[in-house]
């Protein structure tokens, strides 16, 4: 079940997974933490919290100790919450910072996720990239640091976040916002990697292939903010 609008009550904030063979249910905490609506009435951001564990058929159940859920449970789990805040996290969206003051709450978060330290699926993300870097033929004007990929174009440098595919561009830092058309966002189907179901992995590579080449950007929004910087 999944969460979002006040006129459920109390329990929309709670999203489930019923896990039939392990006879548990996994719950997934989540509290409103704005009053941006959408028409529909429901909440455009929420603030994510515990995770537990109880007895299939007993919600309001005392959680499962975590040393008595298997291994194997447990990571699928975790897999799924860390995929929901990963794409959903507004940490992803390159116009957050450009959205007016009822966003100010939540700035530094969004430079925390931004540009800060890395997720243990962004870890994860490193660790292909690096397998992945030298096999590309833009990998001499590629470099990977800790939490970024360098780039070396032709008219500036960039880093790439390896958390939320955020750039900036080099040697003052400053944001450089490109936006993803829509019909490409999440999108994997033509874009073979060999970590499945990582749309920001693609982002990351796609943002590398441009930048490499920036001396053949068209776009007058990305132009404009290079000639800024």
């Amino acid at each position: 079940k999944g969460v979002m609008a006040s006129y459920d009550g109390g329990d929309s904030q709670i999203a489930r997974r019923a896990l039939t063979k392990q006879g548990l249910e996994a719950q997934f905490f989540l509290e409103f933490v704005s009053d941006e609506r959408n028409r529909s009435g429901m909440y455009l951001h929420v603030g994510t919290d515990q995770i537990r564990f109880v007895p299939l058929g007993q919600r309001n159940a005392a959680p499962v100790p975590l040393e008595e859920v298997d291994t194997v449970t447990f990571s699928e789990v975790m897999r799924d919450c860390d995929l929901f805040v990963g794409v959903t996290s507004v940490g992803n969206d390159p116009e957050w910072t450009d959205q007016g003051v009822e966003r100010e709450p939540f700035r530094n978060y969004w430079q925390r996720v931004s540009f800060g330290k890395l997720s243990a699926s962004a870890k994860t993300r490193r660790e292909v990239l690096e397998r992945l870097i030298p096999r590309l033929k833009i990998a001499p004007v590629l470099l990977l640091s800790e939490r970024f990929l360098h780039v070396q174009g032709k008219r500036k440098a960039y880093k790439i976040h390896l958390g939320s595919s955020n750039i900036q561009m080099e040697p003052n830092d400053q944001y450089l916002c490109i936006v993803a058309a829509p019909a490409a966002r999440g999108s994997t189907k033509k874009l073979f990697v060999p970590f499945d179901g990582d749309s920001v992995l693609s982002l990351i590579l796609s943002k590398a292939f441009m930048l490499a080449a920036d001396d053949k950007i068209e776009d007058p929004q990305i132009l404009g903010q290079l000639a800024r910087a």
